[in-house]
């Protein structure tokens, strides 16, 4: 059987940090939540799942959210945390590997995402990048993972998750400093 990458996008945070709406906040002229559902797509994910909440309730400001292959699902209860999105996000994928990329990481590029699936097409497991020993996003997950992931509590943390079920993360080295950079607050888009 053929792997279908599918991709999940966790974009349901509040964004408080930042002062709210961070994913419709401009990176290079459009809005941030289109940069990773592109950055997907282009290094080859077949499909994305990208996971919002009610406070993005503005949605055609991401022209990608109505693209063919690209779907939004809904976090009622954000407030539990990136996992709990995560966990929606899967809940919702079908394929393998299942590469998440959260939406607040506007600036991994394509060629990562690339250099990812062909990684774990050679060593099927949890595989992420590197960027000069900095571990970073996005992280390719094995479909016999989603078990474990989907029975866990929401608020538990992935890492962790993935360690005591078998799956730790295994890194390889990237040229590309976005991997690394997630934006919290208004400074990091500098």
């Amino acid at each position: 059987m053929a792997s279908t990458p599918v991709g999940i996008v966790p974009a349901a945070g509040k964004g408080s940090r930042f002062g709210g709406a961070k994913m419709l906040a401009l990176v290079r002229g459009e809005p941030m939540l289109t940069h990773p559902i592109r950055a997907l797509l282009d290094g080859g994910v077949h499909r994305v799942i990208v996971v919002v909440s009610s406070a993005l309730a503005d949605m055609s400001a991401v022209a990608e959210l109505g693209w063919p292959g690209v779907k939004a699902v809904f976090n009622a209860d954000p407030d539990r945390g990136m996992f709990s999105s995560i966990q929606i996000g899967i809940a919702a994928a079908d394929g393998e590997p299942i590469v998440v990329l959260p939406g607040d990481m506007p600036y991994v590029q394509p060629p990562t995402v690339t250099r990812l699936l062909a990684e774990f097409a050679h060593a099927p497991g949890a595989v992420a990048p590197q960027f000069h020993g900095k571990h970073g996003h996005p992280l390719a997950l094995p479909a016999r993972a989603r078990h474990a992931i989907l029975q866990a509590e929401a608020t538990a943390r992935l890492d962790d998750v993935l360690a005591s079920s078998g799956f730790p993360r295994r890194f390889f080295d990237v040229d590309d400093p976005g991997v690394t950079r997630d934006v919290d607050v208004i400074g990091d888009l500098r």
